[in-house]
This record gives C-alpha cells, sequence and structure tokens, in this order.
C-alpha cells in the first residue's frame, strides 16, 4: 500500500477556489494556502494548490476540469518530505481566519547602508534610497567617484548590521 502524501496541481489562472470545489466533492483532502493583502484576500501561491494523494491514485486529479498539470517528479508525483513540511509550517503560521501570517519584512531608511550579495554589484557597500515596487529597491552606489543610482532586486541587498 503507498502512503498519502501531497501532490502539487497547477490549475488556470484564478480558477483555483473552483478546482479545490471539484477536487473536494471526490473526497479529497485539499490545501491552497490564502494571505490578505490590502484590498483583498488571495493565494499565496496563485494558480496552484495542494491535493492529498491517497494509494497512488492521482491520474484522475489531471482530468479534473481547469487543471493544467499535476507537478511530477520523473513520470509520477512522489512522497517529497521537504513539501510534507512546508505544509505543516503554512498551516502552523494561519491566524484564527485561515489566513497565513508572512513574516514581516524589514522596513528600510532612506539612507541606510546595504550591502549587495549578488549580480553585477556584488560584494559593493551602497545606500537605500527607496522602494521602485514590492520586489526592487533602488540604492545609491559610487562608481568611479561618483553616486549612481541603480535599481536593483531586493533580494539581492542585505542591511548593513
Amino acid at each position: 500500500m503507498t502512503p498519502s502524501f501531497w501532490a502539487v496541481v497547477e490549475t488556470e489562472s484564478q480558477r483555483e477556489p473552483l478546482v479545490r470545489l471539484l477536487l473536494m466533492r471526490t473526497n479529497r483532502e485539499t490545501y491552497c494556502p490564502r494571505i490578505k493583502t490590502k484590498t483583498r484576500i488571495t493565494p499565496l501561491f496563485p494558480r496552484y494548490l495542494f491535493v492529498r494523494v491517497v494509494d497512488g491514485h492521482w491520474w484522475d486529479i489531471r482530468w479534473t476540469p481547469h487543471v493544467l498539470r499535476v507537478l511530477t517528479f520523473g513520470q509520477f508525483p512522489q512522497v517529497d518530505e521537504k513539501l510534507e513540511r512546508a505544509i505543516v509550517v503554512l498551516r502552523q503560521q494561519e491566524d484564527r481566519d485561515h489566513l497565513v501570517k508572512l513574516p514581516k519584512l524589514e522596513e528600510l531608511r532612506r539612507g541606510q547602508p546595504v550591502h549587495i550579495r549578488s549580480g553585477q554589484f556584488a560584494g559593493h557597500l551602497a545606500l537605500h534610497d527607496s522602494m521602485t515596487s514590492h520586489d526592487r529597491q533602488r540604492v545609491l552606489l559610487r562608481l568611479l567617484g561618483q553616486v549612481v543610482t541603480v535599481e536593483l532586486p531586493a533580494k539581492d541587498c542585505v542591511v548593513v548590521a
């Protein structure tokens, strides 16, 4: 007997609730972690949800309306301990409304020194200027004796303690 495990299902855009409902009607356990943004509640992983596979019966999930594919490792979905642990951690971070509470990102102040850890400016020190979007920031970098404004992915910049 094959143990049960979680599989990742890719859905059509904005069809996660419908696919989840259709899979739940076939007595399958599903999980679609959600977060609250400033204006609405959205899936944490847009277009993806998790489905519990029991006894290796996963192929019929693929033929559920609005499902694009079941993510596999090779030809078949398999038991993945990291995925199992990730779902446990996500569920532990849910509040009473079943919304995942993500840790707050460190707020950067203008003029705060940052270390650039990757990309073409890796190893340089810069000063934080502003955020340009949710995942990019503008920094002031001294190059060839001049201060230059550069936009970088936020993940490439680490605050200097």
